[in-house]
């Protein structure tokens, strides 16, 4: 996600304990979700219901299954609020409103119940064990109620948000499964790779804008029904509105599609996204689903990634919209591709994306931004941040690997995930030099495509070129002097 943060520009530490889920080798099969959803806009619910295939693909037994209930961190009285007191107003357009995710019905299970720290989670018991290479079919049946609020899940003046729109298998780790606690600051995301059919059943006069390819579309009536699919990912979200215009352009074999209804230059934001599409296959590696949907939307922050999908922020200048569509893009391969652990480690993706973004505008030089100005701004910001936070507490916590609920803030977070990490990656290129840098991103993007990494993984793809233990450490620990 792209933090809007003043002082920005536009702006469980993973170790061995993470089962890798290489789900995009043919030899392995995956979980699948075949998802049939309506929506009703006068309502503004979303009813639901989930098909969803289990593949044991871990050494233990499993009994159990948990899924995180993204969507009841809308409830009112929700202990982890969804959106911080300084992002209230902007967020909530109409005032005060709520949401939810009720779970109906669980078939062809022992039984099943809601709980985890914040009504969060639903544990489903399965008939039967499901023993290592075995599958369990269940089905869920949900309610999605959405708030009026500009956010990842909900219903915006001119869109209807629907990131987290259905219950999510927790990853697997070697401690069970993880549930993810709906923290407003960060992306408090964690999946595997999984395989999606999703049907929509909506009014007629909206178009969809999804992570999956399109297929059969019916209409009766007032409604119409359309059906999606998408391979090897680990979230499928969508975007709704009756005001979209598409443009389009095909990169490589990915369909790159910009939907918009207030850009006044939709040209120029589809070939930001394009070009930056090109050049991230040709820096890290192909990106491996048919079409990308980038889409203007009602948005409290500057941007939200999924898989093929982002949201872009109708609230941007140019300038911030085309930096922004650059770092939610650099996400396809930082988060949707290469996974990683995003509750402990969020600087591994964000970083990551921030310098991604960099490295194309330092290709890119038309649109204004340099390495020299971006690397100069984080830099501002976070030394800023650090007095700042000495002041006030007499001390500055700048350790990387923390959860999300460790910091006191988004500008904290910002900080940590956004400009720290840039800054770590620019030194690092500085000490390996370009050609060492970019090979390494590539060995590291091909070694570990559609699985969760750990932060250890991309720091081996550098440690060929030097001893960097010293280097990485001082980040992660806080000990560098910046």
């Amino acid at each position: 996600m792209k933090k809007l943060i003043c002082f920005a520009i536009a702006a469980c530490t993973v170790t061995a304990t993470l089962t890798l889920t290489a789900c995009g080798k043919e030899e392995t099969r995956a979980n699948k979700y075949d998802i049939l959803a309506a929506y009703d806009s006068e309502t503004r619910t979303l009813s639901g219901t989930v098909n969803f295939t289990y593949y044991n693909d871990t050494d233990n037994e499993i009994g159990d299954l948990k899924f995180n209930l993204y969507g009841n961190a809308f409830r009112e009285g929700a202990k982890f609020k969804p959106v911080s007191q300084s992002y209230t107003d902007s967020a909530y357009y109409a005032g005060a409103s709520y949401g939810s995710m009720t779970v109906e019905s669980v078939e062809n299970c022992a039984g099943w119940n809601i709980g985890g720290e914040d009504e969060n989670i639903l544990t489903v018991t399965l008939l039967n064990p499901v023993y290592p290479e075995e599958n369990a079919d269940i089905t869920i049946t949900y309610k999605l109620n959405l708030a009026q609020v500009n956010h990842r899940t909900g219903v915006t003046q001119n869109t209807v948000n629907l990131g987290n729109f259905y219950p999510v298998l927790c990853a697997y780790t070697s401690e069970g499964f993880a549930e993810c606690p709906y923290y407003y600051c960060g992306d408090p995301f964690m999946s595997e790779c999984s395989d999606y059919k999703v049907t929509l059943d909506m009014p007629k006069e909206y178009t969809a804008a999804t992570s999956g390819k399109a297929g059969k579309e019916t209409t009766a009536g007032e409604r119409k029904k359309c059906t999606y699919t998408l391979e090897n990912a680990r979230d499928f979200a969508m975007v709704l509105s009756d005001k979209f215009k598409v443009e389009s352009r095909t990169v490589g074999g990915t369909e790159v599609k910009y939907y918009y209804y207030g850009d006044a230059n939709p040209k120029v934001s589809l070939s930001v996204a394009a070009e930056s599409v090109e050049y991230f296959n040709s820096t890290f590696g192909n990106y491996v689903y048919p079409t990308l949907s980038v889409v203007q939307t009602g948005f409290c922050y500057g941007g939200m990634e999924y898989p093929a999908l982002t949201m872009i922020s109708d609230k941007l200048d140019s300038n911030g919209n085309a930096y922004t569509i650059v770092h939610e893009n650099a996400h396809q391969w930082w988060y949707a591709m290469v996974g990683s652990d995003q509750l402990n480690n969020p600087w591994q993706d964000e970083g990551l994306a921030e310098y991604s973004s960099l490295m194309f505008f330092e290709t890119h030089p038309t649109y204004g931004f340099t390495r020299t100005g971006i690397v100069g701004s984080a830099t501002k910001a976070y030394r800023a941040y650090f007095s700042v936070f000495n002041q006030i507490f007499g001390e500055t916590d700048t350790t990387m690997n923390r959860h999300l609920s460790k910091y006191e803030s988004e500008y904290e977070y910002s900080n940590i995930a956004y400009n720290k990490g840039l800054i770590m990656f620019d030194m690092l290129r500085q000490a390996v030099g370009d050609e060492k840098f970019t090979s390494s991103l590539k060995e590291y993007f091909s070694a570990n495509l559609y699985s969760i990494a750990p932060s250890e993984n991309l720091f081996a793809s550098f440690l060929k070129h030097g001893d960097l233990e010293g280097f990485f450490a001082s980040f992660i620990e806080g000990k560098i002097v910046i």
